[in-house]
């Protein structure tokens, strides 16, 4: 047999599962493992830092997450590229029937820190991050005298505004809002302090607690 890889933090975090939750909730994923039945679906960013299921105190099953750089939702298209997050909202919707759709953004978001810089790099984050151009250009017309720390975090609401916004132009989507099946929310979390905030009907964030 060859000699196995798996990182250390990977091995000892496997075997504290084994060893207390998964004996612990033997019930929940012997019922798991007939079929999932989660209410929320949360579209959050890719960074290590903001898992939205430790955010929520969530456990297996309660949500169905969605990672990317800088929790974007890209508008419908119908042309035959890999989508990914647009594959995972159809089943979210049409299969789960899920209740609520969640964009969370973040503080120190470095997705929406590569849209404001004036040449984000890589090839593949910056065509991503330009989806946001235009909600971009519009917080730098708006606010000509702000400092980065500024931007940045008026950017990365912005930002959760536009997918909200592109949400809305999958028309399986739209209609499951139409007909009061789907509603539709903006988180956004800050990594230093732990503060949620809340888009309001209003598209204020307010604080939560």
């Amino acid at each position: 047999m060859s000699k196995m890889t798996i990182p250390d933090l990977l091995l000892d975090g496997y075997r504290q599962f084994k060893d207390a939750h998964l004996a612990e909730q033997a019930a929940l994923y012997r019922r798991l493992a007939q079929g999932q039945t989660p209410q929320v679906m949360m579209i959050a960013c890719a960074d290590s830092r903001v898992d939205p299921a430790t955010i929520f105190s969530a456990g297996p099953g309660d949500l169905f997450v969605v990672r990317n750089v800088a929790n974007l939702v890209p508008p419908y298209e119908q042309n035959g590229g890999y989508h990914g997050t647009s594959a995972a909202i159809e089943f979210a919707v049409e299969h789960l029937k899920v209740k609520d759709i969640v964009i969370m953004g973040h503080g120190l978001c470095g997705g929406i820190t590569a849209s404001l810089s004036a040449r984000p790099v890589g090839q593949f984050i910056a065509p991503w991050v330009d989806m946001i151009s235009e909600t971009r250009d519009k917080v730098l017309a708006d606010n000509p005298n702000a400092d980065a720390a500024t931007l940045q975090q008026v950017l990365e609401l912005g930002a959760i505004g536009h997918s909200l916004q592109n949400l809305r132009s999958f028309p399986f989507l739209q209609a499951a809002v139409d007909a009061g099946r789907v509603r539709l929310h903006g988180a956004w979390f800050s990594i230093a302090s732990g503060e949620l905030r809340w888009r309001s009907q209003s598209n204020q964030f307010e604080k939560i607690l």
